[in-house]
């Protein structure tokens, strides 16, 4: 059982950017960073290190058929030695959570316990999966506006209801693209039971309501440049998901790279918020 075996099973840059993005939500609830914040970062990636390494123990069975490669298939770590890392990494990061503000203690005990959740049975449940993957992406702003107070998580509402409905629309689409793959696995998501195109309509319908949100004034960042900034990023997204939307195929979503836009509305987005908070 090595230690890089113990690392590469966190996923260690998915929590590390997780972390990062903790403390971009303080950045931009507060205009400012401080020392103190970089505990978000350490908190955030320890619980999503958990995650994910949760999430490899439910699925050790198809990552031997699909991942082999992978520290719980390979036999570089044991199942009773992944479940003792997994609660050695979620007990860390409420423990240092606990030293935060009530806010964030209970944002980081309702996230464990989603991540728990969406390992043993959320991913396997149609749209509820999608709903939860969205919450925890959006939850993050949350976390790191919680710790400067009530104020400061609510500073960050309008950022966490972009980010939820943009990632349900990301998340939705990208099971149109996979339905092949899912159906053969005996999966059964969203675009399985409603239809690509009704998925691509309801994705359309979420990054519509996202874009409705960024307009509102709300929040200390609201400016002439954020105005101009959200405008040309809620056309990328609007762009993206019209684009899935037109489709009745897995192939034309995957042709039509919407996911992708998405992901790169998002990403501008969050450039947006962050440059208004601080100028």
């Amino acid at each position: 059982m090595s230690a890089s075996a113990h690392l590469r099973i966190t996923r260690p840059h998915n929590a590390i950017v997780a972390g990062l993005t903790a403390l971009l939500g303080y950045l931009i609830a507060t205009g400012t960073l401080t020392m103190p914040a970089l505990l978000l970062a350490v908190i955030v990636a320890l619980i999503t290190a958990g995650g994910n390494v949760i999430n490899d123990i439910f699925d050790i069975d198809i990552d031997r058929i699909n991942r082999p490669d992978r520290p719980l298939p390979a036999g570089e770590i044991s199942p009773g030695a992944a479940k003792n890392y997994t609660l050695a990494l979620f007990s860390s990061g409420i423990v240092l959570a606990a030293l935060t503000t009530p806010l964030c203690l209970a944002i980081a005990l309702i996230n464990s316990a989603i991540l728990v959740a969406y390992a043993a049975r959320l991913k396997r449940t149609p749209l509820l999966g999608n709903i939860a993957v969205a919450y925890l992406t959006a939850s993050v702003f949350l976390f790191g506006g919680a710790f400067a107070g009530v104020f400061g998580l609510i500073s960050n509402l309008s950022l966490a209801a972009i980010t939820f409905l943009a990632t349900l629309a990301r998340e939705v689409l990208k099971a149109a693209e996979d339905v092949e793959g899912d159906a053969a696995g005996g999966a059964r998501t969203l675009p399985m039971i409603i239809g690509i195109r009704r998925t691509g309509v309801f994705a359309l319908a979420c990054s519509c309501c996202a874009v409705a949100v960024s307009l509102l004034p709300f929040g200390r960042w609201w400016s002439g440049f954020y105005l101009a900034g959200i405008t040309v990023v809620d056309i990328v997204i609007l762009v993206g998901a019209a684009r899935g939307a037109a489709c009745t195929r897995p192939d034309c979503v995957r042709a039509s790279r919407a996911p992708s836009i998405l992901r790169a509305g998002m990403f501008a987005a969050l450039a947006v918020f962050a440059i208004a908070a601080v100028i």
